[in-house]
């Protein structure tokens, strides 16, 4: 193993530690393959799955793996032909077995933060599916809450702008102006600190992933 690999395995384990005191089952996969085959085992078959709209999750292919399980009920948004259409999939998240999710950063204790400008996210992370997955690239990783806020507002506020192409501040120039635009993206900022009845599931992934 490379020295970061030795990092990678022992940060996980004790961030899994860290999950488990808020009642979040936590595992650890050093590759994303590997991340992509686990999160295929943990959804149940026969049920209905959705996701976010996570670079994550579409760049490691797990859309790609559940579409390939016929017993899987999937609601894909990326397939709507309309937005009417996308519109409905987003309210039939709230109904789904699973919700899949990537997140904007995650701290050393194991809290979770996500930021958004419509709020159908966080609105299912908090709410709805019976069960949330989410898949955490190591570069989400920061020190403590307040980093953590700090990482979603000014590193994935800023690149996700220019992704979707809105007119914000941060999209000028790269940095976060704590706007009020109407086209903000951080109109949602969401803390999971514990979970209710342990909904939600994380799999650490020892590789850089999304923004």
């Amino acid at each position: 193993m490379t020295p970061t690999e030795i990092r990678n395995e022992k940060m996980a384990a004790k961030i899994i530690k860290n999950l488990e005191r808020r009642h979040i089952k936590g595992y650890y996969c050093p590759t994303a393959e590997e991340a992509t085959r686990l999160v295929a085992r943990l959804v149940e078959k026969g049920s209905s799955v959705t996701w976010g709209g996570s670079m994550t999750i579409r760049d490691m292919g797990i859309p790609a793996a559940l579409h390939a399980n016929e017993t899987l009920t999937v609601y894909d948004r990326d397939l709507a032909e309309t937005r009417e259409e996308a519109q409905e999939i987003y309210r039939k998240a709230f109904s789904c077995n699973y919700y899949l999710s990537s997140v904007n950063a995650m701290s050393e204790d194991g809290q979770i933060v996500n930021v958004d400008g419509t709020g159908n996210r966080v609105a299912a992370i908090t709410f709805g599916p019976e069960h949330v997955i989410f898949v955490v690239g190591v570069n989400k990783i920061t020190q403590d809450v307040e980093s953590a806020v700090k990482r979603a507002r000014s590193t994935a506020g800023p690149i996700n702008t220019a992704r979707f192409n809105i007119e914000t501040p941060c999209k000028i120039d790269g940095l976060c102006h704590n706007c009020n635009s109407n086209d903000c993206i951080c109109n949602y900022i969401h803390i999971l600190r514990n979970s209710p009845k342990g909904r939600h599931q994380v799999v650490i992934v020892g590789e850089n992933l999304g923004y």
